[in-house]
């Protein structure tokens, strides 16, 4: 792999070359990840749509969002009839504050079933939850975690059930100190939410050197594996 190759093979930005008929012919890493989320065909038909007029390149300004993953704009390159590229320029995913999670090592699904128990007393909500059992113990702050957890089970208490989910996020991290700690997540969902709580929430992931992604109807903590 020459230089030129390993800049765009280890680009954060996802790079796919199409061929005339829409078939891959080469993607960088960051792009295999991508299109775990959307169809290669979509991305095929965005670049042919984006293309300049004329042999060359063309970069447009716009909005994108494949899941998890969201851009604010492509670069379109062909220099014949046979091949066409395309790059995405990526918005971060995470805001960590510098400072890493501090804390003692706790067992993550113990935190969340003491949530789950405390906020279901005298409540008919349903608490179901999807769970990836495989997370070892990881480093955080119980007491401010548990607030954090608990404000978010408060904000969807205008539902029948909260959905719970515990995943890794593959292939994504975060660096502190120049060490890479790779990333999972927390996932509460419910049709509606309370959004008088989106400060609170703010102000207490900041405590916990967290980041939170809120959304219309779901509220995810992204959390370092820190295990030692």
């Amino acid at each position: 792999m020459t230089f030129d190759q390993q800049w765009i093979e280890f680009d954060f930005n996802p790079f796919v070359l199409f061929s005339s008929n829409g078939k891959i012919l080469s993607l960088n890493t960051e792009a295999q990840y991508v299109l775990g989320a959307v169809e290669a065909s979509v991305l095929y038909e965005i670049a042919t749509t984006y293309a300049s007029s004329s042999f060359g390149f063309k970069t447009t300004f716009l909005d994108l969002e494949f899941g998890r993953f969201k851009f604010f704009g492509i670069t379109i390159g062909y220099e014949d009839e046979e091949q066409i590229g395309i790059r995405l320029y990526q918005l971060p995913s995470f805001n960590f504050a510098k400072q890493k999670p501090e804390g003692q090592l706790i067992n993550i699904y113990t935190l969340i079933d003491l949530c789950i128990s405390s906020n279901s007393i005298g409540s008919t909500i349903r608490y179901p939850k999807e769970l990836d059992p495989t997370l070892p113990e990881i480093r955080l702050h119980a007491e401010y975690f548990i607030k954090l957890l608990n404000k978010i089970y408060q904000s969807f208490t205008d539902n029948m059930s909260i959905l719970t989910r515990l995943y890794f996020r593959v292939g994504e991290h975060v660096k502190f100190e120049n060490v890479k700690y790779s990333l999972f997540a927390i996932e509460l969902s419910a049709p509606v939410m309370n959004r008088k709580y989106i400060a609170d929430l703010t102000h207490l992931a900041e405590e916990n050197h967290l980041s939170i992604d809120i959304k219309e109807t779901k509220i995810t903590i992204n959390i370092p594996m820190i295990t030692t």
